[in-house]
């Protein structure tokens, strides 16, 4: 089956490079580094090698905590840390600036194995840590070949997701059952991993918990806080391609008196669409790449209907000057995105019905008091209403978020307690 496998990868690659070089026509980094994904690199430290995978932005950060206590604890390794997208590479550029002499950042191979064969050859690491759902035929069994250990770690597996490996499961089970050892976000996690074929696994937490928000971005919130003057801010995070047009129609039907809404889109190349959307449903809006928060702040025209989020990397800063949160991603059946940013920031959190990718945390968190879900766009815009009406519900909620964001630290202690023996 992994011939099988190899073989359609080998047949595709010529396609997959043209959607490469077509998607930069959006995304200018999908055209940088390409021979990077071929398995060509010349930036090697020629040492002992740690190496990390996070396929893009939300993984990265998650893989904040680990590759810190990583450099912490092994100070004469190195760190390769390696991506699939230009906005994760970014963002490990952005995160690791400070460590820069002891961290290689490069794009991960194809998952053909002559590929992966040559990037191994070249940073010779001694261990590989995928970070949460990260599983590649052919990078496992290279590994394994190689006598690398893999671990897979903060990994989450959907019951949806489950269900897909396992009608590859001659493919799948192969590679789950040759990983060496796997710290798993939750209790259904672990059952998940183990019926998709993983055999040492444990139970750690959510390593995004231990990520500390940087106070700069705290200090930036406040300060974009200043230009919304005493408005009511209810903010629609990491929003996904479908979602923003329901929030913008249950926005305007239900006309939220006072409140600004902040839409942040969760892919740059989709910040002009939402403004051509916000555009054609005749909203004021004001876009963020217009403003220098380093200037002195002057408050938005008072009449300003929606504030476009069209930056990276300041998803702190938005939570900061908001009063309420919804995460995207669950208005349309993609699973959710990560609660805990908002949570460690204090904002109580509105949710869609679809989090089958973070069904657990999200289910506690309701159960915490400090999210609800909506059934819909309408039902999420009145819940919003209700709670900017309400400040002392609102405050309650808040203080509940950032105990729930406390409770749940130390799944980094954990990992690196359970990764520490195949590290060689």
């Amino acid at each position: 089956m992994r011939l099988i496998y190899s073989l359609a990868w080998s047949l595709a690659l010529p396609f997959v490079i043209l959607r490469l070089w077509l998607r930069g026509q959006q995304e200018p980094g999908y055209r940088q580094h390409i021979s990077e994904r071929l398995g060509w690199y010349s930036n090697n430290k020629k040492q002992k090698t740690i190496w990390v995978h996070a396929v893009s932005a939300g993984e990265t950060r998650a893989a904040e905590p680990i590759i810190r206590a990583l450099l912490a604890a092994y100070p004469e390794r190195h760190i390769v840390l390696t991506h699939m997208t230009p906005i994760g590479r970014s963002t490990g550029q952005a995160l690791f600036s400070n460590v820069a002499d002891r961290l290689t950042q490069a794009f991960l191979p194809y998952d053909i194995n002559w590929m992966v064969r040559r990037f191994l050859r070249h940073f010779s690491p001694t261990i590989c840590v995928l970070i949460e759902t990260e599983v590649w035929p052919n990078l496992i069994a290279q590994c394994k070949a190689a006598a690398i250990p893999v671990t897979l770690v903060n990994a989450r597996l959907s019951e949806r997701s489950l269900k897909k490996a396992q009608r590859l499961s001659k493919l799948m089970l192969p590679a789950a059952q040759a990983i060496s050892y796997v710290a798993a976000q939750s209790g259904p996690d672990a059952e998940r991993l183990r019926a998709l074929g993983v055999r040492d696994l444990c139970v750690t937490g959510n390593m995004k918990f231990d990520v500390t928000p940087p106070p700069l971005m705290a200090e930036r919130g406040a300060k974009l806080r200043t230009y919304f003057a005493d408005r009511p801010v209810f903010i629609c995070a990491s929003t996904r391609e479908g979602e923003e047009v329901l929030i913008v129609e249950a926005f305007n039907k239900l006309n939220l008196p006072r409140a600004l809404l902040i839409i942040t889109p969760r892919h740059p190349q989709r910040f002009d669409q939402v403004a051509a959307l916000l555009t054609q449903h005749q909203l004021r809006f004001v876009r963020r790449s217009s403003l220098d928060l380093d200037q002195d702040a002057l408050p938005i025209p008072s009449d300003t209907q929606v504030f476009l989020g069209d930056s990276m990397g300041e998803m702190y800063m938005y939570y900061a000057a908001s009063d309420l949160a919804f995460v995207g991603g669950s208005l349309v059946p993609l699973g959710g995105h990560n609660l805990i940013e908002a949570f460690a920031m204090s904002r109580p959190v509105l949710t869609g019905p679809h989090t089958f990718n973070f069904s657990e945390i999200t289910e506690q968190a309701i159960a915490a008091n400090c999210a609800q879900r909506a059934s819909n766009a309408e039902d999420l815009m009145q819940r919003a209403q209700t709670l900017l009406d309400d400040v002392a519900t609102r405050q309650q909620m808040g203080a509940q978020a950032h105990a729930f964001f406390l409770q749940h630290q130390g799944a980094t202690d954990r990992t690196m307690q359970a990764i520490k023996p195949f590290i060689q």
